[in-house]
């Protein structure tokens, strides 16, 4: 009887600290989506962000690390902010094409780390009148399916290509140097394995390719928050 006793006050005493490390994927999920809510608050009160904003993170995607050695950047996946009825949101190119709540994307992310840039002219360029050309632009797009072969056409889209199309169309801006496929690093075995299951032997070299890394390192952005 005593032995029972000293058992059950053992449990006990150490059912918090094995609660403590029993956390679900699912509990884990939703602390981060608070954690990102909390720093969209802020980003909202410190005026942060702002409609035609570009948004940063490095994709936990099954291509992610290949982007990121092909092109020799961190930054694998990119939207653009807008806000609508009172919220923040990012127009992204997955699958597919669609408008996510800035909270959860953010979350998405790898550990939560984001960059939001901004045109260095934004004041002049970002007009009401332009930022609506853009939504229209981007309208376009919406519910296509994404590119996973990365062409340049219209029929399906990739992320920084969105970018790129919705800032070229509607104010004439291109935002990042377009490059051919045969310009990134495919020399890892990662990226030749990608590139296998996407083409098989009949690797397109010279498609037009524009990256997250070359718009993110464009000259025509700023730097507005990184976390």
């Amino acid at each position: 009887m005593k032995l029972e006793k000293s058992i059950a006050i053992l449990l006990l005493a150490f059912a918090p600290v094995v609660a403590a490390f029993a956390e679900t994927p699912k509990d884990a999920a939703a602390a981060k989506l608070e954690a990102a809510k909390s720093e969209v608050k802020k980003l909202a009160a410190k005026g942060k962000i702002r409609d035609g904003d570009l948004i940063f993170q490095t994709s936990l995607s099954s291509q992610s690390k290949a982007i990121q050695l092909a092109t020799k950047s961190k930054y694998s996946h990119c939207g653009i902010i807008y806000k609508e009825n009172g919220r923040y949101y990012v127009f992204e190119a997955i699958q597919p094409v669609k408008s996510t709540p800035l909270d959860k994307w953010i979350a998405r992310g790898k550990d939560g780390h984001y960059v939001v840039k901004r045109l260095k002219n934004a004041e002049k360029i970002l007009t009401p009148e332009v930022l609506a050309k853009m939504k229209r632009e981007g309208e376009k797009f919406r519910g296509k399916d994404y590119d996973l072969a990365f062409e340049w056409s219209d029929e399906r889209i990739y992320c920084s290509e969105l970018i790129w199309k919705i800032y070229q169309r509607a104010t004439g801006v291109e935002i990042g140097k377009l490059e051919k496929l045969r310009d990134f690093d495919l020399t890892s075995e990662v990226v030749r394995k990608k590139m296998k299951e996407r083409y098989g032997d009949k690797i397109p070299m010279d498609e037009t390719v524009i990256s997250p890394a070359t718009v993110f390192a464009s000259e025509l952005l700023m730097t507005v928050k990184s976390n």
